[in-house]
């Protein structure tokens, strides 16, 4: 790989994945109602799950879509819902009760790396990633995208989640939060304009 080449993959990486999105708005949300250590399971499941499900897609899940054009279908119906259900979380998500310490939960791990599947910003940057780099769907250049969206991954969920964790600072008060996650649920319904319109 040149450095010409890769220097271009890191920039479309770092491009696509610090821009507004699902993920970004989520983990804004969560810096907000929980700060940043208690968002590192959210911060890692995407960081580690993206890049996984780059791999995935391009050693061979994009096939499905081509062969059966009814599942692209079926997944952005799948996806919308979902985001749905995550912006009604978001937007009813307060800051964790002192005197009940258990029950405000942020995104763990695993359904952050699993949303990444559902998740309609991620596949058409997987989609672009794989047709724009990794055109021979060869092992060694998948791998060399999935790396570099691992590594711009992490300027984006940290550079996401501390903005969260700031704004928190500034609003002070669990109304102003409350308002500021509302926004956050009502800017992730937004962001499923364009796959309504596609």
């Amino acid at each position: 790989m040149t450095p010409e080449l890769l220097l271009a993959i890191l920039t479309f990486a770092l491009v696509s994945s610090i821009t507004p999105g699902p993920n970004n708005l989520m983990l804004m949300s969560s810096g907000a109602t929980f700060g940043f250590r208690r968002s590192l399971p959210h911060m890692a499941g995407i960081t580690l799950g993206y890049p996984l499900m780059l791999v995935l897609v391009g050693l061979g899940a994009m096939q499905v879509f081509d062969r059966y054009p009814a599942a692209h279908d079926v997944m952005r119906v799948v996806s919308v819902l979902y985001m749905l259900w995550l912006a009604l979380r978001i937007a009813r998500a307060a800051p964790p009760d002192e005197n009940e310490p258990g029950r405000a939960r942020p995104l763990g791990f695993f359904p952050a790396a699993a949303f990444q599947w559902v998740n309609p910003k991620g596949w058409s940057m997987a989609l672009g990633a794989i047709t724009l780099y990794a055109a021979d769907r060869s092992l060694a250049s998948v791998l060399w995208v999935a790396a570099c969206f691992l590594a711009m991954s992490m300027v984006s969920t940290t550079t996401w989640t501390v903005l969260g964790r700031e704004a928190r600072r500034v609003m002070g008060n669990r109304r102003r939060l409350r308002i500021f996650n509302i926004a956050a649920a009502l800017l992730l319904v937004i962001s499923l304009y364009p796959v309504l319109i596609a």
